[in-house]
């Protein structure tokens, strides 16, 4: 059975019909063809997949599309301006070494962002204890807490 999903994605309306059963990271990849959300464990262990959904951090792998039916969805190809300017974290990221592979960080910038938000001024230990449900199986953290650290600096003020 199939049902119609209507949401704006990255400031754009979208809609399409999918599965009842259609998750929403596969939507988004499959149907959106936004593949900068990663799928890594399918069991929302890893944070791969995390996106903002109505203004919070969230695992798409752990959610139906029609879940999010009426949501205001941003994923990591939505928060670069307009003219290619990396968003302040992202930059944070580049300029901190903050990544290798490269697998884990649309998940991990997502859910840094959303963290600064919650807590503009972040201490090391907020940020690993906030960071607790991304994995990256490169960096061993040190460059992301750094990079997570100075970004919220930036996007203070």
């Amino acid at each position: 059975m199939t049902v119609k999903v209507s949401l704006t994605v990255n400031g754009k309306p979208a809609s399409a019909e999918v599965e009842e059963r259609t998750l929403l990271v596969n939507f988004i990849r499959d149907n959106l063809r936004l593949t900068g959300t990663h799928v890594g464990c399918d069991t929302a262990q890893c944070g791969a997949c995390t996106i903002h959904m109505d203004g919070r951090a969230v695992k798409s792998c752990n959610m139906l599309a029609m879940q999010a039916e009426g949501a205001e969805l941003v994923t990591i190809e939505g928060i670069a301006e307009a003219d290619g300017t990396l968003h302040p974290m992202q930059e944070a990221f580049r300029q901190h070494h903050g990544l290798q592979c490269g697998f884990c960080t649309p998940g991990m910038v997502m859910s840094a962002i959303d963290l600064v938000k919650n807590f503009p001024n972040p201490t090391e230990e907020q940020i690993r204890e906030q960071l607790d449900g991304n994995l990256c199986r490169c960096t061993g953290y040190h460059n992301i807490v750094k990079a997570i650290k100075a970004a919220s600096q930036t996007m203070r003020g």
